[in-house]
């Protein structure tokens, strides 16, 4: 599924399969995850400057061919790829092991052709191996949405038996509950509506907190305030706000962004030793720490399937708001 010229939209077409490069690897996909960031991907905005675009970063597949070179992966090994798709392996970032912030990272869908597709070409080291136990459906999410809240929650440093709370209970949100609860901590859901209070328990909330009924920021401190509060939904206005549910020496993260700014009230923020710091997403190897918590403690992703060739319709399903959790492109039916 590709953008052919600025403005064009998505459409099928036959594309002629190629060797892999020295130190890549062609997947055959199977599952390929719908984001919200690609929204901008397939609408080929002013930041994408080579085309056709292929849309794509919740990939999960099989090893179709080897490129020279590639040590450790064999065709056939079951492998996923998300937003991380591959770094420069000698920059100083990358030396310390911060690949995800390498300056020559690349990105599925953007640094080369995604995995809206039936195979997609990808450096080795933005492969994730897929545990036992993990369908490739429930995989491709992890790349992106599962190892990105995944991450936020664990290296936050929350002491035991601290409280996590998630704003927003979307594709980002409904993970950042399951992981929260998992790993122990009082994990409190907030989100519109009271008819969300149900399926916040069901994956794993304490409390729910409807966020149209009031201010989530003040109902959290009633609730006795969070250690760590992380905000998942495409807004950045209600942070500012937020910051009154965070305990003494409390934390937010931000994963879910628009083209917004954030107000903060600095006084409250140096006084209770707060901060607010924002998260991207994680490397190969968190993607597959990720998926083995994942099978461990029986988390998965909520996931829509809808066929490859219907990838503008899914875009048209994020862009006004109406799935509530992940949409996954199915390309095994397109063989």
């Amino acid at each position: 599924m590709r953008v052919a010229a600025r403005g064009a939209p998505l459409a099928a077409e036959s594309v002629a399969i190629t060797a892999p490069d020295r130190g890549w690897v062609r997947v055959a996909v199977a599952a390929s995850g719908v984001c919200h960031a690609d929204i901008g991907t397939a609408a080929a905005n002013a930041s994408l400057t080579t085309f056709p675009v292929t849309p794509g970063h919740e990939v999960a597949g099989v090893i179709d061919d080897l490129g020279d070179g590639v040590e450790g992966f064999e065709v056939g090994d079951r492998v996923a790829v998300g937003w991380f798709g591959g770094s420069c392996g000698h920059c100083d970032l990358c030396r310390v092991g911060d690949v995800v912030h390498c300056a020559h990272r690349k990105i599925p869908g953007l640094s080369y052709p995604g995995g809206w597709a039936q195979t997609i070409t990808v450096p080795a080291d933005a492969l994730a191996r897929i545990p036992d136990g993990l369908d490739l459906f429930d995989a491709a999410p992890m790349g992106c949405a599962g190892v990105t809240t995944f991450n936020a929650v664990r290296t936050a440093q929350v002491r035991a038996g601290g409280t996590v709370a998630v704003f927003g209970l979307g594709g980002l949100g409904h993970l950042a509950v399951q992981f929260a609860a998992k790993m122990g901590y009082r994990t409190i859901a907030i989100a519109r509506g009271a008819d969300r209070a149900d399926q916040a328990r069901e994956l794993g909330a304490h409390h729910y907190i409807d966020s149209a009924a009031g201010l989530p920021g003040q109902a959290l401190a009633e609730l006795g305030g969070a250690d760590l509060i992380i905000s998942t939904v495409p807004r950045t206005e209600p942070i500012t706000e937020l910051v009154d549910g965070l305990r003494v020496h409390g934390r937010i993260t931000v994963v879910g962004f628009d083209g917004g700014s954030l107000e903060l009230p600095a006084a409250k923020l140096v006084m209770n030793g707060q901060s607010v710091t924002g998260h991207l997403t994680g490397s190969a190897r968190d993607t597959e720490e990720a998926m083995q918590f994942a099978v461990t403690t029986g988390i998965r992703p909520l996931i829509e399937r809808m066929p490859l060739e219907k990838a503008g319709d899914a875009i048209e399903r994020i862009r006004s708001g109406r799935p509530r959790f992940r949409i996954v492109l199915d390309a095994t039916g397109q063989r």
